[in-house]
């Protein structure tokens, strides 16, 4: 239990992942802002315009804040070290 709650803050995801959500931020973003736009401009109401975007904004957050398993489908591997660090400078 300890290492699950130590893990959720961590938040790994690889840089194929930060892609993915950079990607599904920017088309999101920009399809809620149309189609708030649309729909308030339509309804004559800045209220309606501003909640369909706020609750699109929302969801976004919930899909790609957490660090979901998908975002870390590629994990970097690092090499591993030469030395243990107690090396001496000449």
């Amino acid at each position: 239990m300890s290492n699950l709650l130590q893990s959720i803050p961590e938040g790994r995801i690889d840089f194929a992942g930060q892609k993915l959500v950079d990607t599904i931020s920017k088309i999101v973003l920009i399809t809620a802002v149309v189609i708030s736009f649309i729909a308030g401009f339509a309804l004559q109401d800045i209220r309606v315009t501003f909640g369909l975007f706020g609750a699109s904004t929302a969801l976004l957050s919930l899909v790609v804040l957490p660090p979901w398993p998908m975002f870390n489908q590629h994990p970097v591997k690092w090499l591993d070290s030469k030395g243990n660090g107690k090396e001496k400078a000449s």
